[in-house]
């Protein structure tokens, strides 16, 4: 019979291992989600219309009060709530002299139609700068791009109500799509049909709402903005990735970005006023993904950066020769790269347009 000391450490290594192995285990028995998931309502968006009547059937459907009680509820986030009177007299400068159009339209057409003070729209619009997410480009063993993404943010439940995508339509075609929540006039993920795809993740050094407003004074773009201006504009692939890097932005920012086309894909780390880093596909020499968290991944990642560590495990062990849309959603659904502030997982591929679509999570 071994002695008592020998029995605790003997439970103790086993711990440690077990510890040191959970996540490959974690990793190898991933499946899909098996919750309540369900695709995000569609919309289209008549870019045809006037800014203040754009998206006025999209709020209809909504109720009045929920809408103001989420907004209420977003709002609480800032800390103190003196600093809440400086950032709405701010934002009331900015939509009066600065804000770009049509932004600033829809925005005003969107207070007016739920009688939300103007100012508390603008500062919402301007929180979303700080989401937190997942982003994944792959290219398959055939040459073919897929593009998908998390999205974390706080209040997941309540944001997850309001979530939807939306077609921008031009002449009664398809200009652009992308996902947003019910009230945000901007996107943080979005497709050009056969052109590009685009999603923002947050930098996690940059928790500066003031000094993201100061940085709209002088012009700079909200990145939501900037992605919905380049899918707007931008025809191609290549003067996507330009237009992202060289565009003024209010704040540091991941913009992961893919084309059609084998090679097409890349993922920018932004600063304010130029690129902090730029990593692209290669295939060739083995890098047949990207993967962006909101950390400085071609620096040495984090140890609690999990998602990275844990959805760049799932990736090598579905291999490239078994990557796929399919699989690539499972990999997005690895425990803790899908965690409890997860509301959305968009797939997209530009090649494939009309596979665009959000998942909301349960």
């Amino acid at each position: 019979m071994m002695p008592p000391m020998s029995w605790i450490k003997l439970i103790f290594s086993t711990m440690i291992w077990m510890y040191l192995l959970l996540p490959l285990v974690t990793c190898s028995l991933s499946l899909p989600h098996e919750g309540k998931d369900y695709a995000a309502p569609r919309y289209n968006i008549s870019l045809d219309l006037k800014p203040e009547k754009r998206w006025n059937h999209v709020l209809q459907d909504y109720n009045v009060t929920d809408l103001k009680g989420y907004v209420e509820g977003l709002l609480h986030f800032i800390k103190p709530s003196q600093s809440k009177e400086l950032l709405f007299a701010l934002a009331d400068v900015y939509i009066t002299w600065f804000a770009q159009e049509p932004y600033a339209g829809e925005m005003r057409g969107m207070a007016k139609a739920v009688d939300i003070p103007l100012s508390e729209i603008v500062v919402l619009n301007l929180m979303y700068e700080y989401i937190a997410c997942t982003s994944i480009i792959i290219e398959d063993a055939k040459g073919s791009i897929y593009h998908g993404r998390n999205m974390d943010f706080i209040f997941p439940n309540m944001l997850k109500k309001i979530t939807i995508d939306v077609d921008f339509i031009k002449n009664g075609q398809v200009e652009y799509t992308g996902t947003t929540f019910v009230g945000f006039v901007g996107l943080w993920t979005g497709q050009k049909p056969y052109q590009f795809t685009i999603s923002a993740n947050a930098r996690e050094n940059n928790i500066s709402m003031l000094k993201n407003i100061f940085s709209l004074l002088y012009k700079a773009s909200p990145v939501s903005w900037l992605i919905r201006n380049t899918l707007n504009e931008a025809p191609d692939y290549q003067s996507a990735v330009l237009q992202l890097s060289n565009t003024p932005i209010i704040t540091e920012i991941y913009l992961t970005v893919a084309g059609v086309n084998p090679g097409e894909g890349a993922s920018i780390a932004r600063n304010r006023n130029g690129v902090a880093n730029v990593m692209h596909l290669n295939a060739s020499y083995g890098e047949w993904f990207l993967l962006q968290t909101n950390d400085d991944t071609w620096l040495n990642p984090p140890p609690d950066d999990v998602r990275w560590y844990l959805g760049t495990q799932a990736l090598n062990a579905t291999g490239q020769e078994n990557i796929n849309k399919d699989s690539l959603y499972k990999v997005l659904s690895t425990p803790k790269v899908l965690n409890r502030m997860t509301i959305h997982t968009t797939m997209m591929s530009a090649a494939s347009p009309q596979d665009y679509v959000s998942f909301i999570r349960d």
